[in-house]
């Protein structure tokens, strides 16, 4: 007879394939889902105020604040991440979004769906690959359920100490 005591602290992952090579590795995933992607929008007259607000009131992970203007507007975004466990409030004209890496795209979980319905003929389907490469340095939203594109190129890039 075998007991849950005597056996090993992996056995979560025995023939189980799980992603995760210890039941340990499951705190470092929960850390990494608790960051947040804010975006918050603001002119190029608040900036300076808007980026001395975020840095008192977060702890910012990953010690960088990007200033993304969007181009053919005269708005500017802040993109940071946070650890959502110490996020109290959220700065007016923020946003949480997501990113794509590898084209540098940002979107919210609607524009997807609705990026994904206008190309796979009106059916949002979870399974459909997105061309990312079409969507480079841009961000995604919906308004009045309409997707948006705001094409960005990079203003500034914030290191803080």
């Amino acid at each position: 007879m075998i007991t849950t005591l005597n056996n090993p602290n992996d056995i979560y992952n025995k023939h189980l394939n799980y992603d995760f090579t210890s039941v340990y590795d499951i705190e470092s995933m929960e850390e990494r889902m608790n960051k947040r992607l804010f975006a918050t929008f603001t002119t190029l007259d608040s900036l300076d105020k808007l980026i001395e607000d975020v840095q008192n009131d977060y702890t910012i992970q990953y010690n960088k604040i990007f200033v993304l203007k969007i181009m053919d507007s005269e708005e500017y975004v802040l993109t940071y991440n946070v650890d959502s466990g110490n996020v109290e409030s959220i700065p007016e004209n923020t946003i949480l979004l997501h990113r794509k890496k590898d084209s540098n795209t940002l979107y919210t979980i609607n524009a997807l769906n609705e990026l994904i319905k206008k190309l796979n003929n009106g059916v949002v389907d979870t399974r459909f690959k997105v061309d990312w490469n079409h969507y480079r340095n841009c961000i995604l939203l919906t308004q009045h359920n309409s997707l948006k594109q705001l094409n960005t190129k990079i203003h500034k890039i914030i290191q803080l100490d």
